[in-house]
């Protein structure tokens, strides 16, 4: 996310109350206890006036955000029948005249509705799982919303209920007999490992012997269940989740129901546009502090899911390393204790559940990007708040001594406090270090970089150059405002590489493309990075009501896209992202991640190419290039990962799943026993001796906690393949003398 510059967020605030105060002035002669009414109209209104790309509210407008309500209320297609929609159709074109009468009629009806469905799908799913299911019958059950339709009737709505529940009591039983059988699982992964997948002859498993007999104990005086009695379990278990399910959506407060009204409007724009009510508003602030004392990932709701939209460098999580960006929480469970399944709870309550006390261990059930199911166990702790910052190391390998600088967001010192820092200060120092320890070039890692101050992203790109344009900035109304570097000092000159994957985004997209149009550097990563190329400020309602209103705060905030990103060349970030000039295959290269999964994201537009002169000093970029390219389709350990991302799309797309329990289990299994050959390889060495800098190691000399993540660190990039690839292209640059 980019954090806004001073000059914009004042221009920003003064819009905002302006925009506001014309708003309620309309309302002297309203019912100033309609709330809805009133939020409606700042809604949209503040729209049409602040946001980048205003749509006229009229009949098509109207359709669209029709089509996102309904999708948003009802995402699995479980509430509502084409019966039911059919009778809402009249509504489809009208909700544009209801904003101008002020009427919030459509949503009224939409809720009333909705609770009928409510009391309607207790009574199915109650009396489904009264009976046992039959786990032999070969029956199929399409897991992905967007591939099926609503049904027909309320008897196709019933059955659908049923496959639903049938689908959640066979994975659950799959469970158990994993669990039951686990003796029996981890041998079986070290007779995998055995046939030497990889062709290294590593591994970290122990014997099997040894864990036979470490087993042997505990399965023997353990009664196993039979799948009969698994069934039963797991139906009452089911049943557990959907009563507490229920309970929690009668239970839902006005403000939050309405809210998704409200983000069915701001949601046609784009993405990133957003209400937020009083309490989610809380929980936005909360994400960037009081969530950083436990687990460190910020959360957001998701279509009833808990999304992680981002994991805080040096927090638990980031440490911990499985979380990922994209993955959806399922489960949480506290240490000793049952998983308590979080299906549409209310974000805070979430948040309650995986916050805690420093030292306590949280466990996660999530669904990854890939729609496999791993449980994660965390140590929840607070920020380590020096992992947030720019590190470097030396990588040695076949053509002597490179530098590598990671850094995993683009902080700054906004509130210039004595103590504060900022990333691109920082870079500079680290360049300075490897400068002295004679590095043969430099790695840029901006890898899982989601961005944040883009004055530091600008000067950090002046760090390699001599003096120029780093990005264009644009308003709806206004030209295209050139972000530019003045200093004339070049910091390093000598081969760069910059490092992206599909959730480099924003600062890291601004920075990786100036230096690509600069042909400053080599940029490697994954197909394409994030794609975010637009600015959202933050408009907080309440600072804007006069005296007058204060019988209706809270109001809740609005996230408002208010301006747009372009490259140094005319292209935009926004959608398309940096393209590297080499790509490097990763687990989640094939399937659609970034900006463009989203609905309605604004479209990738271009405009007039800044003056800039490319760089120079680097002979033979383009060939260096062409040559890795072709080396990387016969590199072996990249045919696995290729392998790997293709499966991963297998998975993903393979949505229609069997309800018979053996077939089930038979490809849990298979997914199981391909992952164990990727296992292997990330834990397999790149071959590259790492070392830090002999400054920081005097520096940390005798503070065991330093060195002991230190250690770590080093460790890891040693089982980073991408870095090794990155060290051989450096050694192929050829520096203009």
């Amino acid at each position: 996310m980019i954090k806004v510059n001073k000059s914009i967020k004042r221009f920003s605030i003064l819009l905002t109350g302006v925009i506001l105060a014309v708003i309620l002035a309309s309302y002297t002669f309203c019912n100033r206890e309609n709330k809805d009414q009133v939020l409606v109209q700042l809604v949209t209104q503040t729209l049409t006036m602040a946001h980048f790309s205003p749509m006229d509210i009229n009949d098509a407008f109207s359709e669209k955000v029709f089509n996102l309500y309904i999708k948003h209320l009802d995402f699995n297609k479980r509430f509502f029948t084409k019966g039911d929609l059919k009778g809402l159709e009249v509504y489809k074109t009208k909700i544009d005249d209801q904003i101008a009468s002020k009427s919030v009629e459509f949503y009224a009806v939409t809720n009333e509705l909705f609770d009928k469905s409510l009391v309607k799908v207790q009574g199915y799913y109650t009396t489904i799982l009264a009976q046992p299911f039959d786990l032999n019958e070969n029956e199929s059950f399409e897991t992905d919303p967007d591939k099926s339709e609503f049904t027909q009737n309320d008897a196709a709505l019933k059955e659908a209920w049923r496959k639903a529940l049938k689908y959640q009591v066979v994975a659950r039983v799959s469970d158990m007999m994993e669990t039951q059988n686990k003796s029996k699982s981890i041998a079986k992964r070290k007779s995998l490992s055995d046939i030497d997948l990889l062709g290294n002859g590593n591994s970290d498993l122990p014997p099997v012997k040894d864990l036979d007999s470490e087993n042997k104990t505990k399965s023997d005086t353990v009664k196993k269940k039979t799948i009969a009695e698994m069934e039963i379990e797991a139906r009452g278990k089911v049943l557990k989740v959907h009563n507490d399910w229920f309970k929690r959506l009668k239970q839902t407060p006005d403000v939050d129901r309405f809210g998704i009204f409200l983000n069915a409007i701001t949601g046609i724009y784009d993405p990133h546009t957003q209400y937020l009510p009083p309490q989610d508003e809380e929980t936005f602030k909360l994400s960037m502090s009081g969530q950083l004392q436990g687990i460190g990932a910020q959360l957001q709701e998701s279509d009833g899911l808990t999304k992680v939209v981002d994991i805080v460098p040096g927090s638990a999580s980031w440490l911990q390393g499985d979380l990922k960006k994209g993955d959806f929480i399922l489960k949480v469970a506290q240490e000793k204790q049952e998983p308590v399944d979080i299906f549409d709870m209310r974000i805070e309550d979430v948040v309650k559940l995986v916050r805690g006390k420093k030292g306590t261990k949280v466990t996660l059930t999530v669904k990854k990007i890939d729609k496999t199911i791993k449980d994660i166990t965390i140590t929840r702790d607070i920020v380590i708040i020096a992992e947030t910052y720019a590190k470097s190391a030396i990588l040695e390998g076949p053509n002597g001594k490179v530098g590598y600088i990671y850094l995993p967001k683009f902080y700054a010192n906004f509130d210039q406090t004595e103590t504060g820092r900022s990333c691109s200060e920082d870079v500079a120092q680290e360049i300075e270090k490897l400068k002295n320890e004679a590095v043969n070039g430099i790695i840029l890692d901006l890898r899982n970089n989601g961005g944040g101050s883009l004055g530091d992203a600008v000067k950090m790109g002046g760090l390699f150059i001599n003096r120029g344009p780093i990005v264009q900035v644009k308003t709806k109304n206004g030209n295209a405002k050139i972000l530019e570097d003045f200093d004339p000092t070049v910091q390093y000159g000598g081969p760069l590489i910059i490092m992206v994957n599909n959730f480099s985004a924003s600062a890291s997209e601004i920075l990786a493309a100036a230096m690509q149009d600069y042909k400053r550097a080599i940029i490697m990563g994954s197909p394409s990075t994030f794609g975010k190329g637009t600015v959202q400020t933050q408009m907080e309602l309440d600072d804007y009501v006069s005296a007058s209103y204060q019988n209706l705060k809270p109001l809740g905030s609005l996230l408002v896209t208010i301006q747009k990103f372009y490259r140094i060349n005319g292209g935009a970030t926004q959608l398309k992202g940096v393209t590297p000039d080499i790509i490097l295959p990763d687990a989640y290269s094939e399937l659609e991640l970034g900006e463009r999964e989203q609905d309605y994201c604004m479209p990738w537009t271009k405009i007039n190419a800044a003056i800039y002169k490319p760089w120079t000093g680097l002979t033979n970029l383009e060939t260096v290039v062409q040559k890795e390219n072709a080396s990387l389709i016969a590199n072996a350990d990249f045919k696995v990962i290729k392998e790997q991302a293709l499966q991963f799309k297998k998975q993903h797309n393979e949505t229609l799943v069997s309800l018979n329990i053996q077939k089930y289990d038979k490809r849990e299994n298979e997914v199981m026993t391909r992952g164990i050959k990727y296992e292997t390889l990330e834990k397999k060495s790149n071959g590259l001796k790492i070392r830090t800098l002999l400054v920081d190691d005097q520096a940390a000399k005798g503070d065991t906690a330093i060195l002991a993540r230190t250690n770590n660190w080093v460790k890891d990039l040693g089982k980073d393949l991408y870095l090794k690839e990155a060290v051989q292209v450096v050694g192929l640059i050829n520096i203009k003398k």
